[in-house]
């Protein structure tokens, strides 16, 4: 089994924004890092995002320029799940749908080694149920990063109905060893971060939806009311509005509330396209005119 100490090569699946941020926090921490993506361009991507990450670091003063190209060089792209098999820990960042995950989780279990712990970085499914597709539960664990991963403090560690006491210690040490301060959630639906949050970004919406407020309204009065740096709104458009509904969903269909139930408005967002900042558009305009007219109810 796999510890902390031990934890010497992590293989990331997925090349986004997350996992490009997780492999740079791992090879920062002095791992072999192999990032999977089947897409060449998005490992690209990947990589030019990681080396100018790593060096406004070195602009700023915070990391030395041979830590930088030392990190670099421990990022190896690949392109097959096969070649992950002599690696201590993987961690996926791949898309938030639980049938997509655990045919990976099955492919994951047959090509690494025994004593590897298969970590997901899920915002709100059942770490048990993506477990329970393996042969390994008990070295399979959530493991949250927050959105851009080298900057964000937090991860959120979920524990599986069987992840043991060693998987855990293993994975908590190692999380702290790349930076982050750790918060231990149990295997509940949306964990905590996302449990509390999404609730408030559904309300904003049912508030832009129902005419209460202008979404510029609305986030200033968070902003400045409760003193967060950026209103729900903005902050879903951030996330994603298509993450967003997902965790909601999920949400909805695990605790069985229906003050869980997904705004009308922010289903609409999403079916239109408007995902926010990534896509250019969502809530708010990022440089991108949108095809689609959305009007809260009231306007209607």
């Amino acid at each position: 089994m796999a510890t902390a100490g031990k934890i010497a090569a992590v293989g990331v699946i997925g090349a986004g924004q997350m996992g490009s941020g997780i492999a740079q926090l791992a090879a920062a921490a002095g791992c072999a890092v192999l990032l999977l993506d089947s897409d060449p361009a998005a490992l690209s991507r990947a990589v030019a995002s990681i080396s100018a990450s790593l060096r406004r670091l070195v602009a700023k003063g915070q990391l030395y320029q041979a830590a930088c190209e030392d990190s670099i060089k421990r990022i190896r792209c690949v392109s097959r799940v096969q070649e992950l098999g002599d690696v201590d820990l993987v961690i996926e960042a791949i898309v938030e749908v639980e049938d997509v995950k655990k045919k990976l989780f099955v492919e994951l279990d047959g090509i690494t080694k025994p004593s590897a712990i298969l970590a997901s970085n899920t915002s709100s499914i059942s770490i048990t149920r993506l477990a329970s597709a393996t042969k390994r539960p008990s070295q399979v664990i959530g493991m949250h990063f927050f959105n851009p991963p080298p900057i964000m403090k937090l991860i959120e560690i979920i524990r599986g109905a069987d992840t043991s006491e060693d998987v855990f210690s293993a994975v908590k040490s190692f999380s702290e060893r790349i930076g982050k301060t750790v918060i231990c959630s149990q295997d509940y639906p949306g964990f905590i971060v996302n449990r509390i949050l999404m609730p408030m970004i559904n309300e904003a919406f049912w508030a832009l939806y129902t005419g209460v407020a202008t979404k510029e309204d609305i986030d200033t009065g968070m902003k400045l009311g409760t003193n967060h740096p950026m209103g729900p709104l903005q902050l879903a458009d951030f996330i994603g509005l298509d993450v967003c509904l997902s965790v909601l969903r999920v949400l909805h269909n695990g605790l069985g509330d229906n003050k869980y139930s997904p705004c009308p408005l922010l289903v609409q967002y999403v079916d239109a396209g408007r995902l926010g900042k990534k896509r250019g558009v969502g809530v708010y305009s990022y440089g991108q005119r949108s095809t689609t007219s959305i009007k809260p109810k009231s306007s209607l």
